[in-house]
């Protein structure tokens, strides 16, 4: 990528885009950040458990010690205490390996955010590219990495000097102590170091993963141009949006213009408005609008209505009033029941040839 498209990439990733980029594996990865949450979790679960493992190791030196002159060196003996120790150690270590285990799979989900990327895992051969790997080594991240790792060894000779200098101040080192301290003294010294360790590298895998964060988050980063086209991808292209609204209108007016010569009644404004109404004894509960229209639609709905013998009844607030509340295909508003009726009543009295044959007409109609 040029510097001048990295120059024009001046938007915040969507969220689609960071969606993508996630499935792909390409979010911010701080391998610090795992050693961390698996080595606090080794140290918490030794911390609960050191009394019982101690206890443990306890029970086994005295089997082991206890009896080390009456035991022989036989088939039947050496193996039973192999397995003593084996399952000894085994339970002393497998909570710590689970605790480990379960925290490494924690630190991946927090990075991750809890979702599966099956897209990382698949081969990429672009890793492979020598050229591609020569510009990865000499690129700018190659000297946060050295900066990050020069910080793990300052932190780790910080720390040892640190619990370096409180551990030989301690009293063991200039007079006699009883067994007991010093095997407190053993775990005290080992757990300070760790945590102090812990709390390093916890510094260190903040500052790694802000950095993750922030790179990750300018390698996504969108100019202009693909924010908008973006957005044209998922709200559809306007122009097809368009045609289809054009299309769907046309649809509606032919099947509007097909259902004309079928009404029981057109309601008309003279020249603005027109309304076709068809009512059907036993299956419509109220009268139905078959269509509808304005200026020159009105006045093709007349057109046709008057080219197949539709009785055409004008009254103006009715027809504005059902032009405006109805709804094409749908029964007429309750509150215009009475007035559609009285039309209705008018209609059948004065046009009874009319709906003598519109049963036959409407038959015909469906057939075609």
């Amino acid at each position: 990528m040029s510097a001048e498209d990295q120059d024009s990439k001046t938007e915040a990733p969507s969220a689609k885009r960071l969606s993508e980029a996630h499935s792909k594996g390409q979010f911010a990865r701080a391998p610090e950040l795992t050693l961390v949450f698996t080595l606090a979790a080794a140290l918490f679960t030794l911390g609960l458990a050191a009394r019982e493992a101690s206890d443990k190791m306890t029970r086994l030196a005295v089997v082991i010690f206890g009896r080390l002159g009456e035991l022989r060196v036989q088939g039947d003996e050496v193996p039973a205490v192999a397995e003593l120790a084996m399952t000894t150690f085994v339970s002393i270590a497998l909570p710590v390996v689970l605790a480990t285990a379960l925290a490494a799979i924690l630190a991946g989900g927090v990075q991750s955010g809890f979702q599966l990327t099956p897209e990382a895992i698949q081969p990429n051969f672009e890793r492979f590219n020598p050229i591609a790997g020569l510009g990865r080594i000499f690129s700018g991240k190659i000297w946060v990495t050295a900066s990050l790792d020069l910080l793990k060894v300052v932190a780790v000779f910080a720390c040892l000097a640190a619990a370096t200098s409180k551990i030989f101040s301690d009293v063991i080192f200039s007079a006699p102590v009883e067994t007991v301290y010093l095997a407190n003294f053993l775990h005290t010294s080992a757990m300070s170091l760790m945590w102090r360790f812990l709390g390093a590298i916890a510094v260190i895998a903040a500052l790694s993963y802000a950095y993750e964060l922030y790179k990750s988050n300018q390698e996504l980063m969108m100019s202009r141009q693909e924010v908008k086209d973006e957005r044209t991808q998922s709200d559809g292209n306007p122009l097809v949006k368009a045609a289809m609204r054009r299309f769907a209108r046309r649809l509606l007016q032919k099947q509007m213009m097909d259902a004309v010569p079928t009404a029981d009644v057109i309601v008309a404004n003279p020249t603005h408005f027109a309304v076709a109404l068809r009512y059907e004894r036993g299956s419509d509960a109220a009268p139905v609008i078959v269509a509808k229209g304005e200026n020159r639609h009105a006045l093709r709905i007349k057109e046709l209505g008057a080219q197949h013998g539709v009785p055409i009844v004008e009254n103006r607030p009715v027809a504005r009033l059902l032009y405006a509340t109805g709804k094409v295909g749908e029964p007429i508003p309750q509150d215009m029941f009475e007035a559609v009726a009285e039309i209705l009543a008018f209609v059948y009295r004065t046009y009874r040839y009319y709906y003598f044959t519109l049963p036959s007409r409407r038959a015909a109609a469906l057939s075609n």
